[in-house]
């Protein structure tokens, strides 16, 4: 098991992520909200609302109440590797 134990926003809609385990790196996530079916998600196409998430128990969450698995965030970030 792993968890987020730190995030930050990058540009183009790009995740920086640390999971508890030491695996860090970048998830493009531009093309997964764009796609997405949920207001809530493509909300987060706000720059400034992207920029404002923070890391919460084991997970990245935004003000809008969204948030990402760690699962999925590393799913992503391995698949980009």
């Amino acid at each position: 098991m792993f968890w987020v134990t730190a995030a930050t926003s990058r540009p183009d809609f790009r995740l920086w992520v640390r999971f508890s385990d030491g695996v860090e790196g970048e998830v493009p996530l531009g093309d997964y909200l764009r796609g997405s079916e949920w207001p809530i998600a493509r909300a987060l196409l706000d720059p400034a609302l992207f920029a404002s998430l923070r890391v919460d128990l084991d997970t990245v969450v935004w003000p809008n109440g969204f948030d990402l698995a760690p699962e999925f965030l590393r799913a992503r970030l391995l698949a980009t590797a």
